[in-house]
């Protein structure tokens, strides 16, 4: 959720820290705020609203300094307004922190902190942790050695003290932390893409961990204040990656980037030129997939979406059972989970709250673990003892469009390898045919004239219906959320055959219904469905064959989908529901990019 930033080292720090905030923006922009070390105090600085209302504000005042934290917030709690702004600071300013997570018992701590004598100044639980630290002593990594069993909940920390002007400390439990390892200067961060412009080496905290950092060395210690060495990860992404390249919106980039996120992701799972598809560089050997006997997919948000295109790949590609639950519920209805079992953690961040500890659990109950994940070194692949690796690069834009199409991809190559270490062969020419998906979906891209003639009228809904059936029924799902996170209009995804049961009660000639009829063997059944809601007089926006005249009689627009393969279509199918949703937020004044009430990275329960 929130972002954190820290640095020390012999540039100017402000400008530094601010343009690192800009790159972790997405994971929080209800306020933001900086501090930094101005010879005998700390000087603290913070705003309400976008990150552009600090940045005015810190250049304004033109503080300056070698070290210095910054923040982005994502309210939990205490309003969106200045006071609960971080940094927060104790009583007498000695020590600055910032925040992302959950204090559970910051109001015990507060009342016994009260009762000693500390004034607090906001609404938040995070305030309690810069009076802990600064009642625990001059020496800012024994105090937060100390302090950290006193803290309930998840938390990632980054702290500094009045008193050392050249340290920067930070704490993990939960969220994530890496700290960026520059050529004498170094970064803290809950991010990596925050500490690509500075170094593409990063450390990734682990819970437990306490970091003391300084311009030319970086120690960790563990949960038993030990110190201990971390690997240091070499991030594969570039600079102009966090960059918004011409593209008016980092999710209009995204979706176009999609192509070649797709490619590269075939080429490290299906690479040309593969005699016998394996996973086993992954971690998935065919002797160790031949035991699964059945799949549990935990995930969130659209990941979730990607996991139930995946339980059609794998049930009917590998033959083999699979459960799909939401990473928040898995945990609380005593899930059967054995050896037996491959538990898969599906998330973009590799650090998902929810995911984690549905992961963690699955562990716990004897499963294989394995991953699919879009950052290197996240937490979800240092658990995981198999991980696939998405290569979406970065993805910077809330909604997320190139993480989710890389996805499907990784759960393909996954549900292909099962079938393989099973003894069956290639599934009707579907590897080969595989390797052309970039051309489909710069095809889909082609059509962004027809998608923009369809967001013209939609946009001046209130809601919307989208139905699909068989494996594009996930789809469904998967459009109606990026329209309703990003335009703010009301949206719902459902299995076309289920309309009847209740949606068709709301139907009439304002309700537009978008509906995906690819040429398949499933088309006569979604086309009776939409005849089905044109007899209620909606308005129908069909995604599917032009060449289908029953479609072109019954909707008001048809925006192509090629005839493809059942397990390629949902990848391909992503792509003008993208851009719909994409579309119709632009006309209707909508922040793209940052959408109201939500963050990229959900790091708490």
């Amino acid at each position: 959720m929130c972002g954190i930033v820290g640095y020390v080292g012999p540039r100017e720090a402000v400008p530094l820290v601010l343009e690192a905030l800009r790159r972790l923006e997405y994971r929080g922009y209800d306020s933001a705020g900086i501090a930094v070390h101005a010879g005998d105090r700390l000087e603290v600085l913070r705003a309400p609203g976008k990150l552009i209302n600090l940045v005015e504000k810190a250049y304004a005042a033109g503080i300056r300094s070698n070290l210095a934290l910054g923040h982005t917030r994502w309210a939990t709690h205490g309003a969106p307004i200045e006071k609960n702004a971080h940094p927060h600071t104790d009583s007498d300013g000695r020590v600055a922190v910032v925040h992302n997570g959950i204090i559970e018992n910051f109001r015990e701590l507060r009342a016994e902190l009260e009762a000693a004598g500390a004034r607090f100044s906001s609404d938040t639980d995070s305030e309690v942790i810069a009076h802990l630290l600064a009642r625990s002593g001059a020496d800012l990594a024994r105090a937060a050695l100390a302090m950290r069993g006193r803290l309930h909940g998840q938390y990632a920390v980054a702290a500094m003290s009045r008193d050392a002007a050249g340290t920067l400390v930070a704490l993990r439990n939960g969220p994530p932390l890496v700290v960026g390892l520059g050529d004498g200067e170094n970064l803290i961060a809950s991010d990596p893409a925050a500490v690509i412009a500075l170094t593409r080496r990063c450390i990734h905290l682990e819970d437990g961990d306490v970091a003391v950092v300084t311009a030319g060395r970086v120690e960790v210690f563990d949960q038993d204040g030990r110190p201990v060495e971390r690997p240091v990860v070499t991030l594969d992404w570039e600079p102009g990656q966090v960059e918004r390249g011409g593209f008016r919106h980092f999710m209009h980039k995204e979706i176009h980037e999609q192509p070649g996120a797709v490619a590269e992701t075939l080429e490290a799972l299906l690479p040309q030129g593969l005699r016998e598809l394996s996973l086993a560089h992954h971690g998935l050997d065919a002797a160790r997939l031949a035991a699964v006997a059945r799949v549990q997919l935990v995930a969130c948000g659209t990941s979730w979406h990607a996991a139930h295109v995946g339980k059609f790949y794998l049930e009917r590609l590998a033959r083999i059972p699979c459960e799909v639950d939401y990473a928040s519920e898995f945990r609380y209805r005593e899930p059967l989970v054995g050896s037996d079992t491959l538990a898969i953690g599906i998330t973009q961040s590799g650090e998902t709250a929810d995911t984690i500890a549905a992961m963690r659990q699955a562990r716990e109950l004897g499963a294989v673990l394995a991953t699919v994940c879009n950052v290197r070194g996240s937490l979800a692949t240092r658990l995981a003892d198999a991980t696939l690796l998405t290569h979406a690069g970065p993805e910077i834009g809330v909604a997320s469009t190139k993480a989710f199409t890389t996805q499907l991809v990784a759960l393909l190559a996954l549900a292909l390898a099962l079938r393989a270490a099973r003894g069956a062969g290639d599934a009707d020419g579907l590897l080969e045919r595989a390797r052309a998906l970039p051309y489909d979906l710069q095809a889909a891209l082609d059509q962004a004239g027809t998608v923009a003639a369809v967001a013209e009228e939609l946009q001046h809904a209130t809601s919307a219906l989208y139905l699909g059936r068989g494996a594009l029924y996930p789809l469904a799902l998967e459009g109606a959320l990026k329209l309703k996170e990003i335009s703010y209009l009301h949206a719902e995804g459902y299995p076309a055959g289920e309309m009847k049961h209740g949606p068709i009660a709301l139907l009439d000639e304002t309700f537009p219904v978008v509906a995906l009829c690819p040429a398949d063997d499933l088309v006569d059944k979604v086309l009776s469905n939409v005849q089905e809601v044109r007899a209620r007089k909606a308005p129908v926006y069909a995604i599917g064959d032009p060449h289908d005249e029953r479609l072109a009689d019954l909707a008001r627009a048809v925006i192509p989908l090629p005839a493809l393969p059942w397990p390629l279509a949902p990848i391909v199918a992503a792509v003008p529901l993208q851009l719909l949703a994409y579309e119709v937020a632009v006309r209707r004044g909508c922040d793209v990019d940052q959408p109201r009430n939500l963050a990229k990275s959900v790091t708490v329960e």
